[in-house]
């Protein structure tokens, strides 16, 4: 029988130095795709409505959840009231030079930093992190070794990826 990927795979034995991550989208997919929390089965959540991609391979860290804690954290750097978790597991893209051809797969990640984003006062940060032995970003050890247009590209997919009219986003 599979583990759940959210709840049945360990979150890695060198956490939070090292982190298993399970991959929902590559840079390829034109739909997104989304763990469905019950079954654990990768499921389409929708198209993409506009011509942009994720940059990165993105999933989530089994065994997390984007809760009280983090709700109180961003609370916290923000200034703002009435945050409150997504209630879904801590998103992370992952830098690498290799091409993942496919989602739902597990791999290690190195975290090297984050972005904050509210969609809808709800906290749903992304965790920064680069593919453990990549040959070329394995070298980045802060999101400060990231260029600039990299964390353009990141921040523009996030505030764009769902549709703009009916949903609040902000960094």
């Amino acid at each position: 029988m599979k583990s759940h990927p959210w709840h049945g795979v360990p979150i890695g034995i060198n956490y939070p130095e090292t982190v298993t991550t399970y991959i929902e989208i590559v840079p390829t997919d034109t739909v997104k795709y989304e763990i469905e929390k019950h079954s654990g089965y990768l499921k389409v959540d929708r198209p993409q409505k506009y011509s942009n991609i994720c940059p990165t391979p993105y999933g989530f860290i089994p065994q997390t959840l984007c809760s009280e804690n983090v709700a109180k954290f961003c609370t916290e750097k923000t200034g703002r009231k009435n945050i409150v978790g997504d209630n879904d597991p801590l998103d992370i893209c992952v830098v690498t030079e290799k091409t993942l051809n496919h989602s739902n797969i597990l791999l290690q990640a190195i975290p090297i930093g984050g972005l904050r984003l509210i969609d809808n006062n709800e906290a749903d940060d992304k965790i920064i992190a680069v593919m453990k032995d990549d040959a070329i970003f394995s070298k980045w050890k802060d999101i400060a070794d990231c260029s600039q247009s990299f964390i353009d590209r990141l921040q523009h997919y996030f505030l764009t990826y769902k549709d703009a009219r009916n949903r609040r986003k902000e960094m």
